[in-house]
């Protein structure tokens, strides 16, 4: 029962962060006036009105966009993850690769800012962002191509550096990011953003698409510089982050660019809505509740040890739930297979192999991602419970051997315990729901 109760916390926390549940308590159409974000706008003052969406959430969002607004809509463009298209009748979809972008990334970045260009001044473009836009909205600078691109984001996912630090990157190898793209346009932007990012920093959401970036080329490169990845960066990339960092390059807008006039940015859900909503089902389900801050973040390793001997203190107050909500990471050492949520929970359960009284109780520790998508593979995370050790031990499978291989999949394969809710038309990062009766 433990597991089910897990299961059922974190899913609380998902649904309620569904853009059935948001959209239409942020556009709305009253009499003549549309009511989109913080903006009131009257509908015989503007020309045409447009909706563009990306990330792993935007079919579902242009989806609730399109019952509210219907034949209002002049046009519309949606750039989503493979297996997360939805039938939409306003907007033509593209599917792309994620994390790693590919051609079809590179055809959602051409495709946006001809849908952007093609806007003319007192028309309205409402611009639904979310998490997974930096990888299936992609491009390049002149002299890079595709596969630079492809080699610097895996150099940086492998190495362990955070959602900022890798955006940063991602931002000044961009004529899109950063704010870049609100210079195709001389629209009304409208941007409704599920945050993907710790802190709801809007310059770090999907690379920051309709925001000032306060971050510079020097910064860039510091950043390769702490990973030591300068030799290792394709020599294009290289040469152009040099280039801006001499400021041969003009570096992205920063506040008060006039490009930003027309923009109105609300944020519309974000990971705090999903851990209230999974705190309130807790409680309903009996569990003394305890939200974690701040927002979880560094190695997955460490931080699965910090979260399990938290939830061991609180275990002597009775029937507990302690939850986490953030983003870890993890520094590849081996090629096996998992994500950072699996590599959480396989953290987790190798450290309380080695605690006696966790015999005597039962848990049970619940790591996934809201967008029902962990790392490269099919899963959203994995769930352990005192079984998970039995049938480690009856199979005489090591969770730190799995560990040391990065291959937390696999093991969770064999003792049953990956979570797989296909895609959740969401977004907020990560989930931790740990439970002791």
């Amino acid at each position: 029962m433990i597991r089910e109760n897990a299961l059922e916390i974190f899913l609380t926390g998902v649904e309620v962060v569904k853009p059935g549940h948001f959209i239409p308590g942020h556009i709305l159409i009253n009499g003549n006036e549309l009511l989109a974000g913080d903006q009131t706008i009257h509908l015989d003052k503007i020309g045409k009105v447009y909706v563009a969406a990306v990330g792993k959430a935007s079919s579902a969002m242009a989806e609730e966009t399109e019952k509210i607004l219907q034949q209002k809509i002049s046009d519309g463009l949606v750039i989503t993850k493979y297996g997360h298209a939805l039938p939409l009748n306003s907007c033509r979809t593209i599917e792309s690769g994620h994390p790693i972008p590919d051609e079809n990334s590179l055809k959602g970045g051409e495709a946006m800012i001809s849908f952007f260009k093609k806007t003319n001044k007192g028309d309205l473009i409402i611009l639904l962002v979310s998490g997974g836009a930096s990888a299936l909205m992609a491009d390049a600078p002149p002299a890079c191509t595709l596969t630079d691109i492809q080699i610097t984001g895996q150099l940086l996912l492998d190495c362990g550096a955070d959602i900022e630090e890798i955006n940063t990157i991602r931002k000044h190898l961009s004529a899109i990011k950063g704010g870049q793209l609100m210079q195709y346009t001389q629209a009304t932007v409208v941007a409704l953003i599920l945050s993907d990012a710790p802190g709801d920093d809007l310059s770090v959401i999907a690379s920051g698409l309709t925001a000032p970036d306060n971050t510079t080329f020097e910064d860039a490169w510091k950043i390769i510089e702490k990973y030591r990845l300068q030799e290792e960066l394709p020599v294009e990339v290289r040469t152009h982050l040099l280039s801006g960092r001499q400021g041969s390059i003009p570096d992205t807008p920063k506040s008060g660019s006039p490009i930003f006039q027309n923009v109105h940015n609300t944020l519309v859900a974000t990971n705090r809505h999903a851990l209230d909503a999974a705190a309130r089902k807790a409680v309903e389900l009996g569990y003394r509740t305890t939200i974690l801050y701040p927002a979880l973040s560094g190695e997955a390793d460490e931080k699965a040890r910090e979260f399990t001997e938290v939830l061991l203190r609180e275990r002597k107050q009775g029937p507990v739930c302690v939850l986490w909500g953030g983003e870890s990471t993890v520094t590849m050492k081996s090629k096996g297979k998992g994500g950072r949520n699996q590599q959480f929970a396989l953290a987790a359960l190798n450290y309380l192999k080695k605690e006696e009284t966790i015999k005597e109780v039962s848990f049970a520790l619940l790591a996934g991602g809201t967008d029902g998508t962990d790392g490269p593979t099919d899963a959203a995370g994995a769930i352990i419970t005192r079984q998970s050790l039995e049938k480690a031990a009856d199979l005489q499978i090591s969770p730190e051997a799995y560990l040391g291989g990065n291959d937390s999949y696999h093991f969770f394969e064999k003792t049953g315990d990956l979570i797989k809710t296909g895609p959740t038309q969401t977004n907020v990062m990560d989930l931790i729901v740990g439970l002791i009766d």
